[in-house]
């Protein structure tokens, strides 16, 4: 069960206008679920993405960045689950592109204007046939209202869906922004193991929107770690409607700028805490804050330190406060003039390490009390600058290597 996470109510999800939504049950792997999602956009949106950085990324993502770089403004987004179609090589490029062209021909527009998503097993062939096949089910069920369905499509071992929206006054109007986002394992910055899908019915111009994903993806999806990898397929998509009216939101009004590029980070960021809440196996959801480092990349480094340890995710699984394993992540953070006298560590409100060693006050059922909590902030004072950084993770379980060690089977 994921940690504190319940599943999204489709009254609590509001539609974008100029953004529809059709799901099928295509067989990809496993018959009797939802597999197939098609997402198609009116003339005019506005769409942006960023991507994996894996050199192995997957035939999908090679495909929608040369479709989105073509410079033809892109009128749908396929997404299917069950299979990443990574590691297929050039047969992997034709048939992404030929479920491009399918569900051009039935939309009716250019082949590059459709951007192809895949999750699910590596290395095996993308069953065209089976997409063919479930993509006149999509067109016909097109409709507004649907991202709870959405979001259930795209799942692969996420527990359950994973979507929100945010209303929020852009100068004189009110603009909607709505997204879903899967992911549970593969699950480390840039980016993760992970689709996500928010759009918004305001006018965005490009360089705005650009800006707002770039800063969106800093502060949510590129700050969480389930288990230290990085996934071939990982993506993330903005579309910006304009349905809303009135002028296109700029970065020169700065107001207009800020209140909606919050309105992005914010669902973003709660779509990402949502993948750590759900990561495979978990039972614990972790805020990692570094502070007072010399600069964000020390902070973030030290951060991702603790939130990749093995050895302390394991600990929090126990609810063991063998807070060594913490203090050895610092010190292995890479921070070669860290002084560790003036580091202090607390759990919570717990002060547990100052001055080099363990704090005065602090008391072994203390620890404890804090470590069988479902939620635990882990907070790092370097006592050296002015800058800090958050990162999400939660714990290691059995639960994780058995999800895991079965996969495929």
């Amino acid at each position: 069960m994921p940690v504190n996470l319940d599943r999204p109510r489709p009254e609590t999800l509001y539609p974008i206008k100029g953004v529809k939504l059709g799901i099928a049950e295509a067989g990809i792997r496993k018959a009797g679920r939802k597999d197939l999602l098609l997402i198609s956009v009116d003339e005019g949106a506005r769409i942006v993405g960023v991507f994996t950085q894996n050199r192995f990324c997957a035939a999908p993502v090679q495909v929608a960045k040369e479709h989105l770089a073509s410079g033809i403004s892109p009128r749908a987004l396929l997404v299917n689950t069950g299979n990443a179609n990574a590691g297929t090589g050039k047969d992997g490029i034709v048939r992404a592109q030929a479920t491009c062209k399918e569900a051009a021909r039935l939309l009716g527009c250019d082949f590059r204007q459709v951007l192809p998503f895949s999750t699910g097993v590596i290395m095996e062939p993308l069953p065209f046939d089976r997409i063919a096949t479930g993509l006149p089910t999509c067109v016909a069920g097109l409709r507004e209202d649907t991202w709870a369905s959405a979001a259930e499509a795209i799942m692969t071992t996420d527990s359950i869906p994973k979507a929100c929206s945010r209303r929020v006054k852009v100068g004189n109007r009110t603009v909607t922004v709505t997204g879903i986002a899967k992911g549970a394992g593969m699950i480390r910055p840039d980016m993760a193991t992970m689709l996500a899908f928010v759009a918004t019915d305001a006018a965005v111009s490009r360089a705005a929107l650009e800006r707002i994903i770039a800063d969106a993806a800093a502060s949510s999806f590129n700050r969480i770690s389930v288990d230290g990898d990085t996934s071939t397929n990982d993506s993330f998509v903005l579309i910006a409607t304009g349905k809303s009216g009135g002028p296109a939101v700029d970065e020169a009004d700065v107001a207009q700028f800020s209140a909606l590029r919050d309105a992005v980070a914010d669902a973003s960021q709660w779509l990402a805490q949502a993948i750590v809440r759900d990561g495979e196996g978990a039972t614990k959801f972790i805020t990692v804050q570094v502070e007072k480092g010399r600069n964000e990349p020390e902070c973030k480094q030290v951060a991702y330190a603790i939130a990749h340890s093995p050895l302390v995710k394991t600990a929090f699984f126990a609810s063991d406060p063998n807070l060594g394993r913490l203090l050895a992540a610092i010190g292995n953070a890479g921070i070669s003039d860290l002084d560790v006298g003036g580091v202090e560590l607390y759990l919570d409100d717990v002060l547990v390490s100052k001055g080099g060693g363990r704090a005065a006050s602090y008391r072994e059922e203390d620890g404890q009390r804090v470590m069988r909590k479902s939620e635990i902030m882990v907070r790092v004072v370097l006592n050296r600058g002015p800058a800090g950084a958050t990162v999400w993770t939660c714990d290691l379980s059995h639960d994780y290597v058995t999800i895991n060690a079965e996969y495929r089977t």
